[in-house]
């Protein structure tokens, strides 16, 4: 039945995305021949009729992807994080994309938490509110444990979101496969790729645990960050199909008149919203990639509280430098050192002029520089320089992309609180905090203390790699083995060198 229902499937989506407009203005963003726009139209005018109608109110993308059901709205929701494979505009519009949809009735919600943890809910909890948010792949009760008297958020898989979703991933694979075949320009894009990539997010929120452990390793991350909250992670009531955090209570972020009726300072709440973003990406290489309004609160103390951890980024330490670098580069407005970073990690090929590049960062970054400070934008700073890293032969970084897109989210929330916040203000101190720990040389002893950390572990075996590695490059006549007893004088030597080497680093770091 599999090839059935992708080709109906299929159908179905491009008499949608005829019926709404959608075809046009996707194809067009995609970058795709005349003639291949034409034959769309031509092919999917017959069987408009089985598309659905969708919300006309809605921009064309939109509409078709709301109408086609929660799959689909979850892709866009991707997708919109992904600007290098959809473009800008398109981006945009999928960035609105909501997926409040109707709740599932609460007698399955318990049905479900009863299986999954073993016990009643209404043993487990002395009291379950009705659904008080309901998406794609699952909703919210608010609820109250039984044994401690802690309210709590109950979040509970929709019933068969499954099943459901693993059809339509597979009719978006069978699309995928099709496109590449029939339509060569989008090979670039790697549709394939794509699909993947959100099969593995989708099949990552499908699973509450991985979402709890996430939930978790944030929480560790930030629990010193004042003024910012992550709620905590009730792991004996948690499982693959439910999660229980504890339970928040504040005003939406996205909502400055309660915010302002409640006594809070929104200039305040803008700065720490940017600021606290940009310390989880470069201290701690993990970073909440969903930072809306809607999944942000305001406590009473005046914490940010943070919610939905679906969505995460993570870059790697060396990433992260070279990010801390570029970034200061601009601040400082040192066009030739951000050339001179962008070679030394490897971005741009060595065969291009690093002159050239850096006249061409200067462009970039001189017009925004001059602009008010209502204007300033890091997300436009990193969009741009995209687009001239992206003509100098620089590969798409996945992890930056996302790191882009949600630094444009971060600021727009920061300038809803604040329109006349700077955005360089707010983060020249911690980027100048991460450059100061982790470029220099004191970050230059760590490193090296960590190298020898790890070589240590080869002790043992040095001596035999040693003959290993002379009797691979004799060529004409074989090595004699070491002798039996220079070998643990060979181990004894080693360690011992490790060991000092280690201890005079551990001095100089202390």
């Amino acid at each position: 039945m599999r090839g059935p229902h992708n080709i109906w499937r299929l159908v179905q989506t491009l008499a949608t995305m005829e019926r709404t407009g959608a075809n046009r203005f996707v194809l067009e963003q995609l970058g795709a021949p005349a003639s291949v726009r034409a034959a769309a139209r031509v092919m999917g005018w017959p069987f408009k009729v089985l598309g659905e109608k969708g919300d006309p109110a809605l921009p064309p993308a939109t509409r078709a992807i709301t109408a086609l059901g929660p799959a689909y709205i979850k892709f866009g929701q991707i997708l919109s994080t992904r600007p290098d494979v959809v473009g800008d505009e398109l981006a945009v519009q999928l960035r609105v994309l909501q997926d409040k949809l109707p709740p599932f009735p609460t007698e399955i919600a318990k049905e479900t938490i009863a299986q999954e943890l073993g016990q009643p809910a209404d043993e487990l909890f002395s009291e379950f509110s009705e659904p008080i948010a309901a998406a794609s792949i699952a909703q919210v009760h608010r609820a109250r444990i039984a044994r401690t008297g802690e309210l709590v958020a109950v979040k509970v898989l929709r019933p068969g979101v499954e099943r459901n979703f693993r059809k339509d991933i597979d009719a978006f694979y069978f699309a995928a496969s099709t496109i590449e075949l029939l339509a060569p320009f989008s090979r670039r894009l790697r549709p394939t790729d794509v699909i993947a990539h959100f099969d593995g997010v989708v099949t990552g929120e499908l699973d509450l645990r991985i979402e709890t452990a996430q939930a978790a390793e944030f929480a560790a991350n930030t629990e010193n960050d004042k003024g910012f909250t992550v709620p905590r992670v009730i792991w004996p009531l948690s499982s693959k199909r439910v999660m229980t955090m504890s339970w928040c209570e504040g005003v939406p972020i996205g909502d400055n008149a309660a915010l302002d009726a409640a006594g809070h300072d929104r200039r305040v709440i803008g700065e720490r919203v940017l600021s606290m973003f940009l310390r989880h990406a470069l201290r701690d290489g993990y970073f909440h990639a969903d930072m809306h309004q809607g999944n942000m609160k305001v406590g009473a103390n005046g914490d940010i509280q943070c919610f939905d951890f679906g969505i995460m980024g993570r870059i790697d330490e060396y990433t992260r430098r070279v990010y801390a670098e570029i970034l200061y580069g601009f601040i400082r407005r040192d066009y030739r050192r951000v050339a001179e970073v962008h070679f030394e990690a490897g971005y741009v090929p060595a065969d291009r002029e690093i002159d050239e590049f850096a006249q061409a960062l200067r462009s970039v970054g001189e017009p925004i520089f001059g602009m008010d400070a209502t204007h300033i934008s890091m997300a436009k700073l990193l969009a741009y320089l995209f687009e001239v890293t992206e003509r100098f032969g620089m590969a798409t970084r996945t992890e930056l992309i996302l790191l882009q897109r949600t630094m444009v989210v971060v600021e727009g929330v920061a300038r809803s609180l604040n329109p006349s916040i700077n955005i360089w203000e707010v983060a020249r101190p911690i980027v100048e905090e991460y450059i100061k720990e982790n470029i220099g040389p004191k970050a230059v002893v760590r490193d090296l203390s960590r190298t020898v950390r790890v070589l240590s572990r080869f002790g043992p075996r040095l001596p035999e790699l040693a003959e290993a590695a002379l009797i691979r490059q004799s060529q004409s006549e074989p090595v004699r083995p070491l002798r039996p007893w220079l070998q643990p004088l060979l181990w004894m030597g080693a360690g011992a060198a490790l060991t000092w080497i280690g201890a005079g680093l551990a001095l100089l770091l202390s």
